[in-house]
């Protein structure tokens, strides 16, 4: 009792169709954020992601986790929003081994200066 190739097909299509709107909006995303911030989608993303903890800060694996990435891309990702003053690293308080991610005062402003374009890119057709 298999599904008809039918069904397949419609799934298979909706699919398809899923991925294609995914990839619209995030090529509109990315071209109004590189324009208007200098940012990327991912880099949206982790600012987002920080700006939304108590303290503004996240574990790396807790930062991998919420941007998909693997450790080592977050850990690239990460040296380059530091480079760019964007973030800083701080050792955990309660785990000496632990480091957190913490956005910086010119990552918020640059966050809240991006999110309105964010926003409403998100919501054009």
């Amino acid at each position: 009792m298999g599904i008809k190739d039918d069904a397949v097909e419609v799934r298979a299509q909706g699919w398809r169709t899923l991925a294609a709107l995914h990839g619209n909006i995030e090529a509109a995303l990315e071209k109004a954020l590189q324009s208007a911030a200098d940012l990327s989608v991912v880099e949206y993303t982790v600012l987002d992601a920080l700006s939304r903890q108590d303290g503004w800060h996240m574990r790396m694996q807790q930062l991998a986790r919420a941007t998909a990435l693997s450790s080592s891309a977050t850990t690239r990702l990460v040296n380059r929003l530091e480079d760019r003053g964007l973030l800083t690293r701080i050792l955990c308080a309660d785990d000496r081994r632990g480091i957190y991610t913490e956005l910086t005062e010119a990552g918020q402003k640059l966050l809240l200066a991006a999110r309105p374009v964010h926003d409403e890119t998100s919501r054009s057709p």
